[in-house]
Parts: structure tokens; C-alpha cells; sequence
């Protein structure tokens, strides 16, 4: 045998398909229509109705449009409850554009300290080529946002308003990855010349100032000081003068991100352990990523609780699985591909994420829950693509589609079990960058 393909295994394998029932039939329905439209299950849109025995009031939903930033927009929407519930301003809006000018700074400057702790390393280092190919990007974590806000503030949307750029970064992206990607080059030339690492450092500050200024023109120049000024929902106008970002934080926003705990379920890691992805953190102070790792049930209990309590949870999930984005539908029961091949496609969550088929790409905010006899059946999802997704915006998610592509929440500590604090205590054990969590 052989083991390069024979002209009698490609005649075996058209003996094969020939003898499948229906197979010209199937193919050229696939062939025409593509795989998803093929498989489409009609059947399971019998479980999709709106009614939700479980629910958080919200406001209108946002739209990151074309920017990765659903992290910070599914933080943000978790937040501005409370503040549109206090203020009596109910579709009140956080500016995603001032954390996001703050991200992009705080990422060169972490991408330019790893350059220089790595200039030492062989141009083929796993670890370089990983932080190389990483660069600058819009993604990011529930504790990424929660560093930002406690050092920078928030301020209202009024006040930085999103731009061109802001909403559609890929351009952005392109020019400066490739911009700070020079300059590691540089970094490595500095480390062979035999510079120390403060005069490596003080060339990373000079190329700041132009990260600052490329900044400046896609997302505008951050507020330092503001006048917050607003008319609440019985028409009443309010003004609050010369405000700083971190003073409105401190004013209107009553939260600790300290009580906070991100669990996950992963069930290619060990069970109720604390695990940390210090390659995604990018200041130095403040949150980091860490996780607590926990059976499904236990994670659906806390978030449940905390929608019980009338506060939303943030979530991150492989959302393009099984998805009618149109419909806002997240099902595992949608589609049938492999009862449209004729074959096993099924892979557990462990599988999905040891092959790394399974990845955390998406987060969104948890507003409510549908429960009979106790036991949930489906969720209700406030998602950031703007109102023409799904039912003005709003998703839902099937428990099974829970089970299978959810995979971190973030909860307030009270909702958490004993074990669960206990664990979130211990020194978590660190992540390769590369790790299926990240």
C-alpha cells in the first residue's frame, strides 16, 4: 500500500459516492445553495419565541459596526444599567471611542516592553513570532476594560463620539501594526548594537509620541475635562461642569471591579483551577486575565443568580457556531450538516479546544433568562451589531448552545460559591499565550 493516492483508490472512492443514496441529488442542492442554506433546519425555529420568564431592563442596543471591540461594548452595555436607571436616562450610552483610544496607546506601549524583554530571543522564538503576529489589535477581555476604566474613567458617548475610524478599524489596524512591527526591528537592532535597555526604552517613548498623534487622528483627542449635560426621561435638563473621566467614573458609576470573577468552562483544562493569560494583559497595574474553571452547571447557576438580581453578565462565546445572524438565533439544533454529508460531525467542547476548532471569539451581555421547572431553556442576548440583528438587536441562545460554545462569564463574587472565591484566591497558574483559553 502506497501512500500517495492510487488511480484504484480514486476509483473506489467514485464507486463509493455512487452508491450513496440520493448523492447527485445532495450535491447539487449544495452546490447551488452552499452548506449552511442546505443544512438549514426549519424545524427548531419552533423554540425561538421572545418570552423570557427571567429579564433585565435595558436600553437601546449598541453597534460596534466593524471593530473588534465587542469586549468593551459588552462591559460597557453591563455597566450603564445602573447609571441610565439613576440618571432616569434610559437608553443612556457610554463613549466606547474614549477606552478604545486608550486601548490601542496601552497595547503599543506593552507591545514595545515585550519587544524589548524579547530582543535577545532567535527570530524563530515561539514567543516572539506569537507577540510579533499579535501586534496592536481591537480585541480584548472583560478585565482589559476594567484596567481602563479604573485608570482613564469613562465618560458619556456625547462627549467622544465615534468616528469613521472608530467604527471601522481594519485600516487603522493595517497601518499601525505595521508601524510598530518596524520598530521592532529597530528594538533587536538596538539590543545586537549593544544598547542598554533604558536607551531602548527611551526610543520606545519617541515612537509613542507617533502612535499618540496616529491616534489622535483616527479617534480624536481624548476629554481631559467635560460638562456633563443631559435631559433625563420626564424632560428634566441637568448640567454637571468640569468634570474629569476619572471624576464621572467615581460619580455615577458605583462599581468595584474588584468583585468581580471571570469563571470559564473548559473542559480540556483541570477542573477548579485558577488559571491566568498574562499575555493578554497589557498594563501592568490593575486587573488581570485570570480565570476559575468550573463544570457548566455551576457557571449557569451564577448567572443566573446575578440576572435574578436585576444586573446583566458579561460573556464570551464562540458565536459564529451555529448562528442565524439575521434571525439573531444561537442554536445547536439550526443546522445538519452532518446529516447533510452523511457523516460524524460531532466534537465535544474538550475536542472543539484541544483541535482548536472551539475558540472564545465573541462577547455579549447576558439580559435574561427563560426557566422551567428551574431549569433553564434559553437566554436572551444583548449583542452589539445594532437593531437590523435579530429582534432589534437582542439574540437567543438555546441552553444547548450554551453548553456547547459558552465559555467564560463574568459574575459578581456574591454569586459565586465558597469554592469558587476560595479558588480565585490561589495563585493562578500561568497560560502559554498560545493556550486553547486564549
Amino acid at each position: 500500500m502506497t501512500k500517495d493516492l492510487t488511480k484504484e483508490d480514486l476509483e473506489n472512492f467514485q464507486s463509493a459516492y455512487e452508491k450513496t443514496p440520493c448523492a447527485d441529488v445532495i450535491a447539487r442542492t449544495v452546490q447551488e445553495n452552499g452548506v449552511t442554506a442546505a443544512s438549514k433546519n426549519f424545524s427548531a425555529k419552533a423554540n425561538h419565541d421572545h418570552v423570557f420568564s427571567v429579564e433585565v431592563e435595558t436600553g437601546k442596543i449598541t453597534n460596534q459596526k466593524k471593530s473588534g471591540r465587542c469586549w468593551l461594548f459588552s462591559t460597557l452595555n453591563t455597566l450603564r444599567q445602573q447609571v441610565a436607571k439613576d440618571l432616569k436616562v434610559k437608553d443612556f450610552e457610554f463613549s466606547q471611542n474614549y477606552d478604545s483610544f486608550y486601548d490601542r496607546l496601552e497595547k503599543a506601549n506593552m507591545f514595545y516592553e515585550k519587544m524589548i524583554r524579547l530582543a535577545e530571543r532567535d527570530d524563530d522564538d515561539r514567543e516572539y513570532l506569537f507577540e510579533l503576529e499579535w501586534g496592536d489589535e481591537d480585541g480584548g477581555q472583560f478585565a482589559n476594560a476594567a484596567t481602563l476604566i479604573n485608570k482613564y474613567g469613562l465618560v458619556p458617548k456625547s462627549v467622544m463620539p465615534e468616528t469613521f475610524v472608530s467604527e471601522n478599524t481594519s485600516e487603522l489596524n493595517d497601518v499601525l501594526n505595521l508601524k510598530i512591527k518596524k520598530d521592532a526591528l529597530e528594538i533587536r537592532k538596538m539590543k545586537k548594537a549593544g544598547k542598554t535597555e533604558e536607551e531602548m526604552r527611551a526610543f520606545k517613548l519617541e515612537k509613542m509620541k507617533e502612535v499618540y498623534r496616529m491616534l489622535v487622528y483616527a479617534f480624536g483627542k481624548p476629554p481631559v475635562k467635560f460638562d456633563f449635560e443631559y435631559r433625563d426621561d420626564d424632560n428634566q435638563y441637568h448640567i454637571d461642569r468640569n468634570l474629569t473621566p476619572k471624576e464621572f467614573f467615581d460619580k455615577y458609576v458605583h462599581v468595584d471591579f474588584s468583585d468581580y470573577i471571570d469563571l470559564t468552562n473548559a473542559p480540556d483544562h483541570e477542573m477548579y483551577k485558577h488559571y491566568s493569560l498574562s499575555n493578554q494583559d497589557y498594563l501592568f497595574e490593575g486587573e488581570h486575565v485570570t480565570y476559575v474553571n468550573v463544570p457548566i452547571e455551576e457557571l449557569k447557576a451564577a448567572v443566573i443568580a446575578q440576572l435574578k438580581s436585576g444586573k446583566a453578565v458579561w460573556f464570551g462565546c464562540d458565536v459564529s457556531k451555529d448562528m442565524d445572524r439575521e434571525n439573531g438565533v444561537l442554536d445547536t439544533d439550526l443546522f445538519k450538516k452532518g446529516e447533510l454529508f452523511d457523516i460524524d460531525l460531532n466534537l465535544d467542547k474538550a475536542g472543539r479546544l484541544a483541535t482548536r476548532v472551539g475558540e472564545c471569539s465573541h462577547a455579549m451581555a447576558i439580559t435574561g433568562v427563560d426557566l422551567v421547572d428551574d431549569k433553564p431553556v434559553k437566554w436572551k442576548v444583548e449583542n452589539s451589531w445594532g437593531e437590523k440583528n435579530g429582534n432589534k438587536g437582542y439574540f437567543i441562545m438555546t441552553d444547548a448552545w450554551f453548553d456547547a460554545y459558552v465559555y467564560q462569564a463574568v459574575v459578581l463574587k456574591q454569586f459565586a460559591t465558597d469554592k469558587q472565591k476560595e479558588i480565585a484566591q490561589t495563585k493562578p497558574e500561568p497560560l502559554k499565550p498560545w493556550d486553547s483559553l486564549g
